[in-house]
């Protein structure tokens, strides 16, 4: 009787010490604390922004704003044609970026105001009227805001270029010298839209 419940009492033992063994060498699941950007929210966030800005002036076009994400990388569709009246994206495509606000590290840009150093500009901007020039027909841009204050000296204009795929892309696509550069299939939707509208039309770029 004696050696049954030793018996017993040693499996119950031998069994409790193989549990915390195995708890032990579980290994550990490390949740990343890194946020993962969620550019919709980004973009509801800017949404808000410039509606409170149309609101406060009749002089531009309150139904239809262009929003450049900077944050998302350059192969990925980042240029938002927004429908602020239906509250919807009606189209969306790639910008290049410019040259100068490349950092040397994946993911992370810089951006200036400043003449001749090749970035892009955050900011609201203003399309004005066309004209054709070396990349034939581009649309000339004012910065509304101290950050992009300089964009007409700087001859930043919105236009098109050949090389600017009209598919996302796995690779980031080529630079511009600070201009928000897009493909031509893809011009020719947002021509429309300028072309036809009334009143300025307003792009914003924000990162």
């Amino acid at each position: 009787m004696k050696k049954k419940i030793f018996f017993l009492l040693w499996l119950s033992i031998l069994g409790l010490s193989f549990a915390c063994r195995n708890k032990e060498e579980k290994p550990e699941i490390i949740k990343s604390s890194k946020p993962v950007y969620s550019y919709e929210e980004k973009l509801k966030s800017k949404i808000t922004e410039i509606r409170i800005f149309l609101g406060k002036t009749p002089k531009y076009n309150s139904n239809v704003v262009f929003l450049l994400d900077m944050k998302i990388e350059s192969g990925k569709n980042r240029f938002f044609v927004y429908d602020l009246k239906h509250n919807k994206i009606l189209n969306k495509g790639l910008v290049g970026h410019g040259s100068g606000s490349e950092t040397g590290i994946a993911g992370k840009l810089q951006f200036s105001n400043t003449k001749d150093s090749n970035c892009s500009s955050l900011g609201k901007y203003e399309i004005g009227s066309s004209y054709f020039g070396r990349f034939g027909k581009a649309y000339k841009l004012y910065g509304l805001d101290k950050t992009n204050s300089n964009a007409f000296d700087r001859n930043i204009v919105l236009h098109k270029y050949a090389d600017v795929p009209y598919e996302e892309q796995i690779n980031p696509i080529c630079n511009s010298l600070g201009c928000p550069m897009v493909n031509e299939k893809f011009f020719g939707v947002i021509e429309k839209l300028i072309d036809s509208s009334k009143k300025k039309i307003i792009l914003v770029i924000y990162y």
